[in-house]
């Protein structure tokens, strides 16, 4: 007994001794403390060649009045006081290319114009800076990049009017909207997030739209609560990276698990399988107004009528036993029955 426990004094002092060692040679990962605008920094392009050629965002203004009255508003326009981003290229120059000849020959191609790319040339401009970002990372491999849908597609680059937040007849008008009716843009959208997303996704209009759905219209939601637009690993881009139902069980956290006993379909199919994640006409989403018929797409064989003369306490003639969850309670997943009864 003694020399068990001096085993295991042994193996906690000398992972002790190894994580000490650890912090020390400083192998914890950078980006902990880091802020984004530092990680950004560091992705960004510095001042090269004759410095002299970047005039600022100053100049820009006596032709571009519109467009630098709105980017004076987004966070593009705070860098420069941002102690990381000293000797970087800000402002207009920073996607527009140094702007001295431009200015001095009044020429437009002495300048980077985005009116002629397409949206992958427009995007790689903006991955300059931000594909350091974590939920940037995998854009190139996402739906979005592979259907030509590029950064400026959905964000503006100079920011959005100030009235971006109206309410449309698409978005019931919410709590936050009535109190803060010209709250700043999000992420410098050009509409509210699910305008925005249904104006190419339109079929969720109409599943958002039916008795029961996820509160996404009314505000307590967006899209981006489940999704990322900047692409990922998972079906449908769903957000964090263990399954695509780990987006479901942030919220609905008793379905998760692990069980003793888990059901095969939640495992295999995921939530899906069963509920209709946007929304539905039938009560908790379900892909079927009858519980028990949703069951028995899988479940065929418990019936009285596929067994004749065998006895069965699934006859589905008698009324007490068509609903398979007056028995089956722990239907996600059990931890005391291998039938998820209670």
């Amino acid at each position: 007994m003694a020399s068990s426990f001096k085993v295991k004094v042994a193996l906690l002092a000398g992972f002790s001794v190894l994580v000490t060692i650890w912090a020390i040679s400083g192998s914890f990962s950078p980006a902990m403390g880091v802020s984004v605008s530092e990680e950004m920094a560091a992705a960004a392009p510095a001042i090269s060649g004759n410095a002299d050629d970047y005039v600022g965002s100053e100049a820009c203004l006596a032709c571009h009045e519109d467009q630098s009255k709105h980017f004076a508003m987004t966070k593009h326009a705070k860098l420069k006081d941002v102690p990381a981003w000293k000797d970087k290229v800000l402002g207009c120059e920073a996607c527009h290319g140094p702007g001295k000849a431009h200015i001095e020959e009044n020429d437009p191609k002495k300048i980077i114009s985005f009116k002629d790319k397409n949206s992958k040339e427009i995007s790689e401009t903006c991955l300059t800076c931000h594909s350091g970002k974590e939920a940037h990372n995998n854009f190139r491999r996402g739906e979005h990049w592979r259907n030509d849908v590029g950064c400026t597609d959905c964000h503006s680059s100079h920011s959005a009017p100030e009235n971006n937040f109206r309410p449309d007849s698409v978005v019931f008008v919410g709590d936050v909207s009535r109190q803060n009716p010209g709250r700043a843009p999000n992420a410098m959208l050009r509409q509210p997030e699910p305008q925005l997303c249904m104006s190419c996704h339109t079929e969720t209009r109409a599943q958002f739209s039916k008795p029961f759905h996820h509160k996404v219209l009314e505000g307590a939601m967006n899209c981006t609560s489940c999704h990322n637009a900047h692409g990922g690993f998972e079906s449908k881009q769903a957000k964090l990276g263990v399954g695509a139902d780990t987006s479901c069980v942030k919220c609905h956290t008793t379905k998760q698990g692990p069980f003793v006993f888990e059901h095969a379909p939640l495992k295999t199919e995921g939530c899906a399988a069963c509920h209709a994640p946007h929304g539905s006409s039938n009560p908790k989403m379900l892909n079927r107004g009858n519980i028990r018929q949703l069951c028995l797409e899988c479940h065929s064989n418990i019936t009285e009528q596929l067994a004749p003369g065998l006895p069965s306490f699934h006859n589905q003639l008698t009324v007490r036993y068509k609903e398979c969850t007056t028995c089956h309670t722990t239907i996600h997943g059990s931890n005391s029955s291998r039938f998820f009864f209670r």
